[in-house]
């Protein structure tokens, strides 16, 4: 634990959840707030998956955001998707303002479909909403033995390189790749899920919940002078990674997937936390067949190979171990299973006032 974890502790106890009670808590408000059994499952199971890996910022402290929307109407928890089959290769699917989660599961789904019999499938949505954490679809594609590309288009957060104003997103770019081991947690599945900002802005919102202040170098006030309040930063706006690295970052998701999609796009995306109009997301979603140019004992050898050299190789000074991308939020989602997943009472108090509205059980807190 870090000294941060550890005042935190004192000042604000941590409180641990069991990650069943949790999935089916916020599976019951989305089913009391008309959303099916198969949307409420796929997703409670993305929410706090997210949860379990250690990102909190896209966990079920969501929920309130996504429930308010569909109480105002932008967020239609019934709608049905509707599929454009474009080419044998290529889908069009249009997500009719549902769950992003729905829309990109089944989306990632039908992509691996069309790559097993193709070798690749692109399937590219519409009118969508925010989907959670990126790396959910690309874990679904390396489950299966796929590789994946997973873009979204999200609300304005960054200034363009030179400009002063909220206007590209703080979209994710997440890929993956089945690691050596098919499963084995001795050569893991290449995982890679980050923001072009410095931090992603559900970070933001997490500090903000839980009464913290944020690290400098994240973002700026509405005045553009740097703030570690949260409060001031959300109304200001994210630091790009990188400088003008991180603004073409977000300027090629927005191309990818709102200006290909026909979905909102050049700062016309509405955020989760915004429930004034509909979102207007839109998604990219590319499958591939390892095997297509060697067999795939042979892809995943090199797999292994690429993990233990990464791992393997020489530390700086201080640095105890050398991590996959996606290992560290492997590890943690073991941890979290055995110990629970950890809010603070702020926390528990909102998604207990869904649980009232919704005239559901509470939520039970480990003993």
């Amino acid at each position: 634990m870090s000294n941060q974890d550890e005042t935190r502790s004192e000042t604000n106890p941590l409180i641990l959840v069991e990650p069943s009670e949790l999935k089916s808590f916020v599976k019951r408000i989305l089913l009391s707030n008309g959303s099916n059994e198969e949307n409420s499952e796929i997703v409670s199971d993305c929410l706090v998956e997210a949860d379990l890996h250690g990102v909190d910022s896209h966990g079920s402290n969501r929920i309130p955001s996504y429930i308010e929307r569909i109480r105002r109407g932008f967020l239609d928890p019934t709608s049905e998707l509707e599929w454009n089959h474009v080419t044998p290769v290529v889908s069009h699917l249009d997500a009719r303002n549902g769950f992003g989660f729905v829309a990109a599961f089944k989306g990632i789904q039908k992509a691996i479909e069309i790559a097993s019999v193709y070798g690749i499938g692109l399937v590219s949505v519409t009118n969508s909403n925010h989907f959670g954490r990126s790396a959910y679809f690309v874990k679904q594609a390396a489950s299966q033995g796929y590789m994946s590309l997973v873009f979204t288009n999200s609300s304005p957060a960054l200034p363009v390189w030179g400009g002063k104003e909220k206007l590209m997103g703080v979209s994710p770019i997440a890929c993956g790749a089945p690691g050596g081991g098919g499963g084995d947690p001795s050569s893991p599945d290449f995982i890679l899920d980050m923001a072009p900002s410095v931090a992603a802005r559900g970070k933001i919102h997490k500090a903000l919940r839980r009464g913290e202040t944020i690290p400098p170098g994240w973002a700026l006030n509405s005045q553009g002078r740097e703030t570690q309040d949260p409060e001031e930063a959300l109304k200001g706006c994210m630091l790009p990674m990188g400088g003008p690295k991180g603004s073409g970052l977000s300027i090629m998701m927005d191309v990818f997937s709102g200006v290909l999609s026909g979905s909102s796009f050049a700062g016309q995306v509405k955020g989760p936390y915004d429930p004034s109009a509909q979102a207007g997301v839109g998604h990219f979603l590319l499958v591939l067949k390892p095997d297509l140019f060697m067999d795939m004992d042979q892809f995943r050898s090199r797999m292994s190979h690429l993990y233990s050299t990464v791992v393997g190789s020489e530390r700086r000074p201080g640095v105890e171990r050398i991590y996959f991308p996606g290992e560290i939020e492997l590890l943690e989602s073991r941890k979290r299973s055995k110990e629970g997943i950890p809010f603070v009472q702020a926390e528990i108090d909102s998604l207990n006032l869904e649980a009232e509205r919704a005239g559901v059980p509470k939520l039970v807190v480990k003993g």
